[in-house]
This record gives structure tokens, sequence and C-alpha cells, in this order.
């Protein structure tokens, strides 16, 4: 591969303000303008003249370093990008997160300087993009007993496998592709590889066997994809330890960096309630004078300082040099706090604009059905929340300690909010609790730890008014969560199938 390095470009030397309003401007024209607004939203993909127009403003330079041309991977800059995409369209901001987080940072920080020359250059200068293929028909959550392999081959590496559900499928110019190496004994040890697949090379394309008709986000192709592929040695990625070590890495990184996404999106929401709100009038009164319309505009509200704390947080530690492996517990409640965030905003919105809010041409529709899978993909929030409760119950077993408030209190993570909540969390902790328990153990300390980031953003000069609603509103979360762990309800599941009509027994065929 050219391993030139590009002069600095007009992407990268463009005042972030100004780089920011022209990328938002022909977003503004591809969403809010385009030439047949009927049918914009029940199509899939974008107009590849649209796509191209996007991809020309160079988002994607946020997430290549300075020496080959791009903005110098500021994590700030990227989360900016993100929340504007986002704000216009979830499915766009869904795929620049995919091509930032899940391959542009993974090759900026594991890549051979001799493969990145020419890689950047083709997404700065050609709108090339680039995803990540991880889950397997068999092996979703499971990653790590996926199947696909790889074989030393000619200077380079056999891959054979299956993979489904990457986003960009038969769209993608280049693929991040895990696999696991297969030993002379035919058996597959418990490391992974990643390795670069250029598919505009006959020996690396990867081949589409099936399109999924995805219930949302239609922007974004998805499908099934049959891998049978060689990659010279160049194209591995090179961990500082171990794949997965690098694959946690990656991973925490990208789910630290969600609120990007969630921030622009949630902004959408707010604004489009309260919009809505302030001019549809019900009873000869807006609906906004109503006290459960403000409840749930306010809860909106909070939910974007919230998502800005995040970001905060998020500019300040997700950068490529750090070792974000070991940071599961923020990440995970990062993740899975935000993206409940953003279904419950998208429920909400289309609870206050009603019936019309169905339509498929709507954004509170759409915004239902694209925020949904955010709780499922890149770790599923059910066990994203579980493995943030065992974190924490590993460490207050290595401190002998079962009082909640008390140890975390001295938890950095979550001890201003400890101190903030009070009483509330003193209460004791059962070392060994039920699987459905852990998981809503979880659940109360994902939104302790998102009150933690917005005590500092608070401190750090936010509007106070919103800061304390941000608070509030959590707080009211944090018990409403409390009384469903502490009521430890064990109902099981009835493997009998009832039978149709068995109702009818009960009923009194006799008038009262």
């Amino acid at each position: 591969m050219d391993q030139t390095r590009p002069r600095e470009t007009a992407a990268h030397t463009t005042d972030l303000d100004a780089f920011l309003a022209e990328f938002r401007q022909v977003l503004h024209r591809v969403f809010r303008q385009p030439p047949e607004p009927e049918r914009m939203h029940l199509v899939r993909g974008l107009p590849p003249s649209e796509l191209r127009a996007i991809l020309a403003r160079r988002p994607l330079s946020v997430f290549i370093p300075s020496a080959y041309g791009g903005r110098g991977e500021k994590v700030h800059e990227g989360l900016a990008v993100l929340e504007a995409a986002a704000y216009e369209s979830l499915a766009l901001s869904l795929t620049i997160g995919i091509n930032g987080a899940l391959f542009l940072q993974p090759l900026s920080k594991y890549g051979r300087e001799e493969i990145k020359g020419e890689i950047f250059t083709r997404f700065l200068e050609h709108q090339n993009m680039g995803g990540l293929m991880m889950t397997e028909p068999d092996y979703g959550s499971d990653a790590l007993s996926m199947e696909t392999a790889y074989v030393p081959e000619a200077d380079g590496y056999r891959i054979r496998g299956t993979k489904h559900w990457a986003g960009l499928t038969g769209l993608a110019d280049y693929w991040l592709m895990t696999a696991r190496a297969r030993g002379e004994d035919g058996q597959l040890t418990r490391d992974v590889g990643f390795f670069v697949c250029d598919a505009h090379r006959p020996p690396q394309q990867v081949q589409v066997e099936e399109r999924f008709e995805n219930l949302g986000l239609y922007l974004i192709p998805y499908g099934r994809n049959r891998v049978d592929v060689w990659v010279p040695e160049a194209q591995r990625l090179q961990p500082d330890r171990t794949g997965v070590k690098m694959m946690l890495d990656m991973l925490h990184r990208s789910r630290i960096q969600f609120p990007g996404m969630g921030l622009g999106f949630l902004r959408r929401m707010a604004d489009e309630a309260l919009t809505h709100v302030r001019e549809r009038y019900v009873g000869g009164r807006s609906l906004l004078g109503y006290d459960q319309v403000q409840r749930r505009v306010a809860h909106l509200q909070a939910s974007v300082t919230a998502a800005a704390a995040m970001c905060v947080h998020a500019a300040e530690t997700a950068h490529v040099g750090a070792d974000l492996s070991k940071e599961s517990v923020t990440a995970n409640a990062t993740k899975a706090v935000l993206t409940d965030m953003m279904h419950d905003a998208s429920q909400s919105l289309l609870q206050l604009v009603g019936a019309k809010g169905y339509r498929l041409d709507h954004i509170a529709g759409r915004a239902t059905v694209d925020s949904r899978p955010f709780q499922i993909f890149e770790g599923s929030n059910d066990i994203l929340y579980e493995q943030l409760a065992e974190a924490v119950l590993k460490q207050m077993r290595r401190a002998k300690q079962t009082n909640l408030g008390a140890f975390l209190r001295g938890f950095e993570p979550a001890s201003r909010a400890a101190e903030h909540l009070g009483d509330v969390l003193d209460v004791r902790i059962e070392p060994d609790m039920i699987q459905r328990n852990v998981v809503d153990f979880g659940r109360v300390l994902g939104r302790v730890i998102t009150m933690e980031f917005v005590i500092e953003f608070g401190d750090r000069g936010y509007r106070n008014d919103l800061v304390s609603n941000c608070l509030e509103t959590m707080r009211s979360e944090v018990l409403g969560l409390f009384s469903v762990f502490r009521a430890d309800g064990r109902a099981s599941v009835v493997e009998e199938e009832v039978p149709a009509g068995a109702w009818l027994a009960g009923v009194n065929a006799e008038p009262s």
C-alpha cells in the first residue's frame, strides 16, 4: 500500500465552529429539503449523490490523525460531529460512529504505519467508509466464541466464516474483521485477531449472501456475509498485549462515545416535544399547561443534560492513546443508561404527539424504531447492567463492605452522587443475588454513576436549573428502581402452554 502521508487539508485547518456549521448546512439540505420529501423516510439508504455530499464535508476527518491530513483525533470534535448528525438523522450519526469508533480509531491506534497512509487518504479524498465485522449468526453477545477462523497462508492470513448484522453491509470499502486462530489440531484459540479487509481488492472481498429488511435505521444496510478472504500480514492489527484486551479497549471507547449520538438525538426529541406542546391546544389551553405534559418535557430536558455531562466525561477520557480495556464500569453505565434514555425519549415524544406520530414519515415514529436497537447492539443493556453490577459487587466483597452507601461514598465513579443521595443508598447488599436482581442493581448503579457526571458538569458552570432538574429526575429514577430491586420478585416461567379459550372457563354465563 501507498505509504505517503497527505499534507494538511482544509478539514484539518478549519475552525471547529465553521467546520460544524458547514456540516450542519448540508445535513439540513439533505434531510429537511429532500427532492421527494414524501418518500424520504420510506426508502432504504441515501441516494449516492447525497451521501457523497455529506462525506465531502469530511466529517470522518475528526477521527484521523493530523499527520495524515485529519483534524487530529480530538474526542470532543468527534462527539460534536456525532451530535450534529444525530439531530438530523440517528442512522447517519450511527454510520459516522461505526466508521470512527469501530474502524478509524482502532486502525490509528493498532494499525501498522505502512497501511495507514493510503487508507486515511481514501477516507479523506474519496469518501471511503469502513465498518466492523464481529457478530455471527450463532454468536452475538458471546463474541469470544466466534467461529470465524484464520490460519497463516502465503505471507498473510486466510480467514473463513460467516458474519451478520454488520452495519454498512455491502457498502463499506473496508472491514475490520475479527477471527480466532485455528491451531494445527483444528481447535480455535481463545484470543481474537483483527484484520483490515480492503473490499476493492479481489482476495479481500466479503460476499453478501443476504440483505436484511431491518425494522429501522433505513439508511444503514445490514445482512449476512460469507467470509473467505486472504489479507497480507501488514493488515493485521497489533495489540499492545492480547487481542481480547484490544477488543475491550475498542468497545469501551466506542461505548463511552455513544453520548455524541445520544445528545443530538435527545436534543431533537426535546425540541420537537417542546414545539408541539406549545402549539397544540386541548381544552382551550396549550398542552404545556398540563402538569403531566410538563413532567414529560422536564424528563426529556433532564436526559439532554445527562447526555451532555456524559459527553464532557467522554471528551476527557476516551482519547485514542488511553487504555480503556479495564473501564467497564463507566463504559457499560454510559452506554446502557444513555440508550435507555434515548428510547424512553422517543416513546415520550410519540405519546405527546399522539396518532400522527405513528406515521412512518413522522420524527416520533421513526425515532422509536431507530433508537430501539441501540439498547441491543454493542452489548445488550441487560448484559451490560449485569456486568456493571458484578464489577461493583466484586469490589464490595474485596472491601468487605455490605452497605451500598458506605461503599459508593468511597467509590470514585459515584462518590459525590452517593453523598447527594444520602441515606437512600444506605441499604445492605446481599453478595449472592439471583440474576434478575443483579440486573436491577446494575440499573441503579448506572443512574448513580450518571448523576456523578452531572454533578461534575454542574461544577464547570453549566446552568444550575438544568443540573438541578436532571439530578432530581434521576433521584426519582433511583428510588423507583430501588423499589423494584428490593422487591426480590421470583416469578417463574410456566412452561406448559395455555390453550386457546382457556379463559372462557372463568366466565359466569348467567347475567347478574
